[in-house]
């Protein structure tokens, strides 16, 4: 019987650095953010089940999109927690029985199908899998005055993204032993002394922060549909 693998992604953010816009609902090429980054999994043969969590004001509205979208693998639409950790606990709690759980943003609208392939291939192999890049620019470290303190060497160096793919009961047992604040899921299995894998990120994959990486998403889009 093939691995089950359930996704929750995780949209439950306050979105304070988009100038009062709401990222999550904002379209692009007349599909919402969020229905963007949901629409690889619903499509996936991959995945069988999917989570969505959002914030509380959000519950709503999130549903209706699920409805008009027919995203039928979406199951539950959970509210998130005072942090992401939080937010994330709260969709594995209502995650459906699977073997492997993925964690993905709900603000990374760009997700291809190898990505979620290498995704579990590696989770299945390691446990624990996270898409990363190899850092290409200059990296500095400055005093609090903005002074050069040394130059980091970047060669092991990546920036991580989603979705995260990890064992279910690895995720449930760091979810259970963590309480330290944390960034991403990665770092709690790292704080139990979980080995994790990474494995090639995209470029793609673009994690909308600012109102300007809307319009970069928007031409991205554009240029791939030429």
């Amino acid at each position: 019987m093939p691995d089950r693998l359930g996704v929750i992604i995780v949209a439950a953010g306050s979105g304070i650095r988009m100038d009062g816009i709401d990222k999550l609902f904002t379209p692009i090429g007349g599909t919402a953010v969020l229905a963007r980054a949901i629409a690889p999994f619903q499509q996936s043969k991959l995945v069988d089940s999917i989570v969505l969590v959002v914030s509380e004001e959000n519950v709503e509205r999130a549903k209706e999109m699920v409805e008009r979208a027919g995203f039928d693998k979406i199951g539950i639409v959970r509210a998130g927690g005072a942090r992401r950790q939080d937010s994330v606990s709260n969709g594995l709690d209502a995650l459906g029985k699977c073997d492997f759980v993925a964690v993905h943003d709900g603000c990374r609208p760009i997700v291809q199908p190898d990505l979620i392939e290498r995704g579990l291939a590696a989770a299945r192999e390691h446990g624990a899998a996270v898409p990363g890049l190899r850092l290409t620019e200059t990296l500095k470290e400055t005093d609090e005055d903005g002074d050069v303190v040394r130059t980091v060497d970047r060669l092991q160096l990546h920036a991580i993204q989603t979705p995260q793919i990890f064992r279910r009961e690895l995720l449930a047992r760091a979810h259970r032993e963590v309480t330290a604040d944390v960034t991403d899921d990665a770092a709690m299995l790292e704080t139990i002394g979980v080995p994790v894998r990474v494995f090639a990120g995209s470029r793609a994959n673009v994690k909308i922060t600012t109102a300007e990486d809307i319009e970069l998403v928007a031409a991205m889009m554009a240029a791939s549909a030429r």
